[in-house]
């Protein structure tokens, strides 16, 4: 077994530790939830899921880094080494009143690049993965598989699906009125959200997706993802990054004219 399959497995292990965890606590009457300093909610299952995916990596990677939302960094990941990354639960909000749209997002940084990526939605019944340079895959509980993930070959804004999570966050930094624009563009904008976005662009459904304000673990494991299924992925800038605080993602072909209109 190669070190990025070895690597790949783990995080499909580790997947399924958090699905065990978030499942059994999803839509608990008693489910505990906190407010972070930033005023965004935490449950009792986002810091579990957390502290087991840490216990596991310590046991078997004790030389990687770790970044996680909830509980910061730990290990050096300087000069290029390897860092997990984790996001408990993407989709707190959800997760808190009851809407099944949310995931546990895993990805595993080597110099800088997301190497590994997974995403997995226990709710919705799938599962995204990825490792570089050996493509993207998905189980949806329709096929009799996993299937392979290519995006769509849309080439016009006008026949274009767009994917946003809302326009609060737009409005707060002063660029809605550049969202409104792309999307009087495109043949229909959709409210998906979160990781949600960029797999459906992953999968060929959608062909644009963007976000104004993200964190590293919202994106990593969904870039590598994206760009494994032939997606381009971006910051508002156009650099190719998912550490710049905001995120532009495209089935690579409208992904210039969607810049264009989009960014900073």
């Amino acid at each position: 077994m190669s070190p990025a399959t070895d690597d790949l497995e783990l995080a499909l292990e580790l997947a399924d530790v958090a699905d065990s965890i978030t499942l059994a606590r999803f839509r608990a009457a008693d489910l505990v939830v906190d407010t972070k300093p930033d005023l965004t909610p935490v449950t009792e299952a986002d810091t579990a899921v957390e502290r087991a995916l840490r216990e596991r990596l310590a046991e078997v990677r004790a030389d990687d880094a770790i970044l996680g939302e909830e509980y910061g960094t730990s290990g050096d990941a300087d000069g290029g080494g390897r860092r997990w990354i984790i996001d408990p639960i993407d989709g707190t909000k959800n997760y808190v009143r009851g809407i099944p749209v949310w995931a546990t997002l895993l990805a595993l940084h080597e110099g800088g690049q997301a190497a590994i990526g997974v995403v997995s939605a226990p709710a919705l019944g799938r599962r995204w993965w990825a490792a570089r340079g050996a493509g993207a895959f998905g189980t949806d509980g329709l096929s009799s598989g996993p299937r392979r993930l290519q995006v769509s070959a849309v080439r016009a804004l006008e026949d274009a699906q767009l994917v946003v999570s809302g326009f609060d966050g737009w409005e707060k930094r002063g660029r809605l009125e550049a969202l409104l624009a792309l999307a009087r563009r495109c043949w229909r904008t959709r409210g998906f959200g979160d990781f949600w976005t960029y797999m459906l662009i992953a999968e060929g459904v959608a062909e644009v997706g963007c976000e104004p304000a993200v964190s590293l673990w919202d994106l990593a494991a969904p870039q590598v993802i994206v760009e494994e299924a032939g997606g381009t992925f971006t910051d508002l800038a156009g650099v190719r990054t998912a550490d710049g605080g905001d995120a532009l993602a495209t089935n690579g072909l409208l992904h210039e004219e969607a810049l264009a209109l989009l960014g900073r």
